[in-house]
């Protein structure tokens, strides 16, 4: 194995479980206060709907432009002052607004579903830390990546998918950046405070690196393990690596720095 690859996967042991069935270390040691965070989902998904809706508005205001547009370009072209190229682009143009507001229009409704779904999953007032919207978040970031670590630990599944341990490939290179988004957005705690806005960034980035992780799984499952990288691609991985290792450790300080917080905090509380 690479070494960057075995530093990386040192480092990555202290905030990702044994494996995907098991609980996320990050949740272990965390002061046990009220829960926090409680509707944030929630707000995150009517923050969502806002920006939806808003490019609603954006794409109806667009087609209005491109229509007013085409009428413009029709009257130049009575007038013998454009040719029939001019009209059948604006004709175009107009298409794709028209398509532009169907996509905005589904996604509104797709993010207004998102917000039914997170009301009707809303953790009770008195639910563990654990059940709030960015502790499940994080354990689900976490199985994440135990699922990739498992490709890097496990000898058996190291011969059956090389290229899962070989993360020069394309498949895997694309879920390693999305992956290091991910961790880059990490908050440092189950606990810590975020903005709605913050909470969907790291969400989606989370999605993003499944979905890639999922993708580059259904390639090396396919029989792409024969595919054998260029040194190029070796170099490649080498600072792709080295990058990832880097936003690790960040991340490894941030949750460091927030235990050590809440530790001084309980120090200097008074006894009952």
């Amino acid at each position: 194995m690479n070494p960057v690859v075995l530093a990386l996967v040192a480092e990555w042991w202290w905030i990702a479980p044994a494996g995907a069935g098991a609980g996320a270390l990050g949740v272990v040691g965390v002061r046990r206060g009220r829960p926090v965070g409680r509707r944030l989902e929630l707000h995150a998904a009517v923050h969502d709907a806002r920006r939806a809706q808003d490019a609603v508005t954006r794409s109806r205001a667009d087609l209005k432009v491109a229509r007013a547009e085409l009428l413009r370009t029709q009257a130049e072209q009575a007038a013998a002052r454009v040719g029939l190229g001019a009209v059948l682009e604006a004709k175009r143009r107009v298409q794709a607004a028209e398509r532009g507001v169907k996509v905005a229009v589904a996604e509104l409704k797709a993010r207004r579903a998102s917000v039914q779904a997170a009301r009707a999953t809303l953790p009770a007032s008195r639910a563990p830390l654990e059940a709030m919207p960015l502790a499940r978040l994080r354990a689900e970031h976490d199985r994440l990546t135990a699922r990739w670590i498992a490709y890097e630990t496990d000898p058996a599944k190291a011969i059956d998918y090389p290229v899962m341990s070989d993360a020069s490939s394309p498949a895997l290179q694309e879920f390693l950046r999305e992956q290091r988004l991910a961790l880059e957005l990490r908050p440092a705690s189950v606990d810590a405070r975020m903005a709605p806005g913050d909470f969907a960034t790291y969400r989606d980035a989370v999605r993003r690196a499944t979905h890639a992780f999922e993708a580059a799984e259904h390639a090396a499952r396919r029989g792409s393990g024969d595919w054998q990288p260029s040194i190029g691609d070796r170099t490649d991985w080498a600072t792709l690596a080295q990058e990832l290792l880097d936003t690790a450790q960040s991340a490894i300080a941030r949750s460091a720095e927030a235990w050590q917080r809440g530790d001084r905090g309980r120090r200097r509380r008074p006894e009952a």
